[in-house]
């Protein structure tokens, strides 16, 4: 039976003192949640892009620190650079410089090589695509298969990679087969721009190869500002509970994680990781608590 493998969207908010940690401000936040937890996305390495193509790496006392502050059962869920996924940089609806690493698989080696130490705790490799209107792949759908497909295929096959896409109307069972004839598991995104995801997670069970990387969904919620201004990015309490989604989605999540298990951590038989934002009812760490107790029932 696969089993599903929870964390957060990042670890560092004070505010979680009580929920996680032991103050605001503990020695070593990674290492007080990782006492908790046994799974965490990190996202810190994703804003990468830099003018003329630059793309910062994982430094190396980063990597050394986050590996010594968890045990060897941790797993990360690593967001990818964006330079490896951005087609132009961040506000340029169209027209400007072309991001020159898009899809760069001499880029994302070196990004294997920097996490180091880290690597055996990688979990997943999440490569984050934006909304890829006209403007950004003007040829769409069919333009964008024809250039992710041979990247893919360059990228070290006995790790797990992962693909997130925010176009709602390309997530089908042709984008499932795509994925899994490279080896490649998708991400199922609740909010922002993508529909529904128990849909998507109900077409996916029995689709995803039971050889291949564990699937992940990311509950991220649908008003980032929104919930930023209601809370205050106070994070300790629910602001806006979505418990008869969650009835709905954990069930899905658990049905597909039990048709998956992972060739990649096959002893561990993770089927999927599922992370969830502050930002999807104002406190990650409860709303984990809520998807315990659904697992658990």
């Amino acid at each position: 039976m696969g089993t599903i493998r929870l964390g957060t969207c990042s670890w560092k908010y004070p505010s979680w003192e009580g929920l996680v940690y032991s103050s605001r401000e503990p020695a070593d936040f990674l290492a007080e949640y990782a006492a908790k937890h046994d799974a965490v996305e990190v996202d810190q390495w994703f804003w990468s892009l830099g003018k003329g193509g630059k793309a910062a790496l994982p430094r190396p006392e980063t990597v050394r620190d986050y590996d010594a502050a968890t045990p060897p059962g941790f797993r990360f869920v690593a967001k990818c650079p964006n330079a490896l996924t951005l087609t132009r940089p961040y506000a340029r609806s169209g027209g400007g410089e072309p991001n020159p690493r898009f899809l760069d698989p001499s880029l994302a080696l070196a990004w294997v090589e920097a996490l180091g130490p880290l690597l055996p705790k990688v979990g997943l490799h999440v490569l984050q695509f934006e909304y890829l209107n006209k403007e950004k792949m003007p040829g769409g759908r069919a333009e964008f298969l024809d250039r992710l497909g041979p990247f893919l295929e360059a990228l070290p096959a006995d790790l797990p990679w992962a693909v997130e896409i925010r176009n709602p109307r390309w997530f089908d069972s042709g984008w499932l087969d795509f994925l899994r004839e490279r080896r490649a598991a998708p991400v199922f995104l609740q909010g922002y721009w993508m529909d529904d995801a128990e849909p998507s997670l109900r077409l996916a069970a029995g689709r995803l190869d039971p050889k291949g990387p564990p699937a992940c969904l990311r509950l991220h919620g649908e008003d980032r500002e929104g919930m930023e201004e209601r809370t205050g990015e106070d994070w300790s309490r629910i602001v806006r509970p979505k418990d008869g989604e969650l009835e709905r989605l954990v069930p899905a999540a658990r049905a597909l994680a039990d048709t998956v298990s992972s060739g990649i951590e096959a002893a561990e038989g993770i089927g999927l990781f599922l992370n969830i934002n502050n930002h999807y009812e104002g406190s990650a760490p409860i709303t984990l608590g809520k998807v315990q107790a659904l697992l658990s029932a």
